[in-house]
């Protein structure tokens, strides 16, 4: 199902006037180009991490010119400064925030010092003792270091703030009842969160947006209510909308998965705000973040890891052309063997639905000729089908017949690990019947993934590949790819394709 034509719940019928979406209107004060313009330049001053790097990169500098002892060899504070970049972005310290406070930071701040200096100090005992630096100095370095980055922190926070409230950028809030209107007064009313409401997302009609003949309306009540795909899309558009604000997750929400990968398909930050004890507190950050005492989390689907995501992305692309290179004669024999038997048409080339919803072409040895493009698209599974020759059998038992797709991942298309990708057929009908299977497509489609090394191949449990795909997501991390590389590499001749 696309984005595009994702259904969301129409607006019940309703006695009184009511503003609808064609209410949007862009924003005085220039042109869409020109709007485009201030709200990156409004990103960039109050949404980038940058001023907390260079923060953290001052405080460290300081903290090395007081204790230094002598002269150290070039190179240590370049090594300091990668380390602490590394370990504050790990533990989530660049992270923007709605609520920033240097207190909440502090410990988190005190740890990474006291680890990044015992183990620089060992380091520069070990290569020279004259570099040394005694137990009292090593306590001034970490206290000095901690107490700068506090301040300079705190200076960092306070100037986005104001910059936030100053400048702050169009959002649309997703959600009915009565927590959806009252964080949509919040925003109005707290403008130091930066976040300016343009309109809503839902079916409902609350008091605010009823407009009683004869009366002024109220600010909610001059928010158009947002009804289709196609209203959120223009809006988006209209408004350079920067942020979505969920008050349900998107999983539990009708359309909830379209309408987050719209968003993130148009550079939206989305947050999550619930109330407090609701949910399990996010462990993403180094402390839980809040909207005026409302639960907030920043929805993570991969766009804020970049690094990590980048990182994936070139072990992919070397991994494959490595496995490619070495596979070359079982390729070579895989293909000589279907040609021999099956006879011309050696690749079987089939649409699939990838991240975000994109299709692409995905490549296969072929194991059956089907009967026509109907076949091909909407029959679930061939492996006991009378047709398939003993060449093709073999392959799908042991998966040789996916060898091919490393190219799809060479290419980008796909990556060694993540949720199979389905043919849009199916992703159609398994959205509408299985909540969350949207969701899946918040990561990059992969050859083998979690639900895969747990035996869900073939034909098994939908509703089981949809949990364990989603958990693989909400809590990826590159070790977590090695090991289920490690099990497929264990499990790929075990004879349980499909």
């Amino acid at each position: 199902m696309t984005t595009e034509s994702a259904p969301v719940p129409r607006a019940g019928q309703a006695t009184a006037v009511r503003r609808t979406a064609s209410a949007v209107r862009p924003p005085h004060g220039g042109t869409g180009h020109a709007r485009s313009l201030r709200a990156t330049r409004n990103r960039r001053r109050w949404g980038s991490p940058s001023g907390l790097v260079a923060a953290d990169g001052l405080a460290l500098a300081l903290a090395m010119a007081l204790v230094a002892p002598l002269p150290w060899p070039p190179g240590v504070f370049a090594l300091q400064a990668v380390a602490q970049l590394l370990l504050h972005a790990y533990r989530g310290l660049y992270r923007i925030g709605l609520s920033p406070s240097v207190l909440a930071e502090l410990p988190a701040l005190l740890g990474l010092a006291l680890v990044q200096w015992y183990v620089t100090a060992e380091a520069l005992s070990a290569y020279d003792p004259r570099y040394g630096i005694g137990w009292t100095a090593l306590a001034c370095a970490i206290t000095a270091q901690t107490l700068l980055s506090c301040g300079t922190r705190t200076v960092v926070h306070r100037s986005r703030l104001r910059s936030a409230a100053r400048n702050p950028q169009s959002a649309l809030v997703v959600g009915d009842g009565p927590l959806a209107h009252r964080v949509v007064a919040v925003l109005q009313e707290h403008t130091e969160y930066g976040l300016r409401p343009v309109g809503r997302v839902g079916s409902d009609a609350p008091s605010g947006d009823v407009l009683t003949p004869g009366a002024a309306p109220s600010a909610e009540a001059q928010l158009p209510v947002l009804t289709t795909a196609q209203d959120v899309g223009r809006a988006v558009i209209q408004n350079s909308v920067r942020h979505a604000v969920f008050t349900v997750t998107p999983e539990s929400a009708p359309g909830g998965a379209d309408l987050l990968a719209q968003f993130v398909r148009h550079g939206c930050r989305v947050w999550l705000i619930t109330e407090q004890g609701t949910l399990a507190p996010c462990r993403t950050a180094p402390r839980p973040d809040h909207m005026w005492g409302y639960a907030a989390h920043a929805l993570d689907d991969g766009r804020h890891r970049p690094a990590g995501h980048r990182v994936k992305r070139a072990m992919d692309a070397v991994l494959a052309t490595i496995a490619l290179v070495a596979a070359a004669p079982l390729l070579a024999a895989c293909a000589l063997a279907v040609r021999a038997c099956d006879g011309p048409g050696v690749v079987f080339r089939q649409e699939r639905v990838g991240r975000h919803g994109r299709p692409f072409i995905l490549l296969k040895f072929r194991t059956l000729r089907p009967a026509d493009a109907h076949e091909s698209a909407t029959r679930w599974n061939v492996s006991a089908d009378g047709r398939m020759s003993r060449v093709g059998r073999t392959l799908r038992r042991t998966s040789l017949d996916e060898l091919p797709q490393l190219w799809n991942v060479v290419r980008g298309d796909m990556s060694l690990v993540g949720p199979r990708p389905e043919r849009p057929y199916f992703v159609q009908h398994f959205s509408r019947i299985h909540p969350g299977y949207g969701a899946r497509h918040r990561m990059p489609v992969g050859i083998t993934g979690l639900a895969q090394v747990h035996g869900l191949r073939g034909d098994t449990s939908i509703e089981d590949r949809v949990r364990f795909d989603n958990r693989y997501i909400d809590t990826w991390s590159l070790w977590q790819d090695v090991c289920v590389l490690a099990r497929t590499a264990g499990s790929v001749f075990r004879l349980g394709g499909s």
